[in-house]
């Protein structure tokens, strides 16, 4: 009988130290803060301060951006001083890695995506995630992609985004055994705006889904 570790779990786009307590309560093991004005999901650098605060020192803070400008992502490394990068553009290896932190590199999936082939340049970053494509929109779709691609992917820390949710994220993690999941959307009551039941419910989804691999 072979274990499988235990899923860890991301709430990304927090905008608020009162949904940031709602994930970390609720057992995340890491919170998102979007650095990206055209989300519904960004945050000014003062709040993201007081969020990571409140988060505490033993929760994982990720920064997100979107092809930022390396002036805002120095910016948010002083005064948010997050544990994490993550980058959901289109930016190149050399550019994740100029800022000497671990970062994780979004790939966004489409029909004709190699998921191998996209993620190969990225091979210093922490982790690559995995979300749906979209012709106009960076992630937050809430559209899920065929998890079929990245079944089986080894080599490096897999996370699965994209339209993950309470009620799908066990069928994922049961198809793909990811090191994480990530979700945002799918535990909302509005746009930026966390869900406690919603929240609650996806942790306990994601921690059955852990025993009941482990158990097979």
């Amino acid at each position: 009988m072979q274990s499988v570790p235990q899923a860890r779990i991301k709430i990304c786009g927090i905008t608020s130290v009162a949904d940031a307590l709602l994930a970390v309560n609720g057992g995340a093991d890491a919170i998102g803060l979007v650095f990206y004005p055209p989300s519904p999901r960004n945050v000014a650098i003062d709040t993201a301060v007081a969020i990571a605060a409140a988060a505490g020192p033993f929760v994982t803070t990720v920064a997100l951006f979107v092809n930022p400008e390396p002036a805002l992502v120095e910016t948010v490394l002083t005064r948010v001083r997050p544990h994490v990068l993550q980058f959901h553009g289109d930016e190149s290896p050399a550019f994740c890695e100029q800022f000497g932190r671990p970062y994780m590199k979004a790939i966004r999936v489409r029909g004709d995506t190699s998921v191998l082939d996209a993620a190969a340049p990225f091979r210093s970053a922490a982790g690559i995630l995995f979300d749906a494509w979209s012709e106009d929109r960076y992630g937050g779709t809430g559209k899920t992609f065929e998890w079929d691609k990245i079944k089986g992917i080894d080599g490096f820390p897999v996370i699965l985004a994209g339209g993950l949710t309470p009620e799908n994220v066990a069928e994922a993690i049961a198809l793909t055994t990811p090191y994480a999941v990530d979700a945002s959307g799918g535990v909302e009551a509005s746009p930026g705006v966390k869900d406690s039941a919603k929240i609650s419910r996806f942790v306990a989804e994601v921690r059955a889904a852990g025993r009941q691999s482990s158990g097979n």
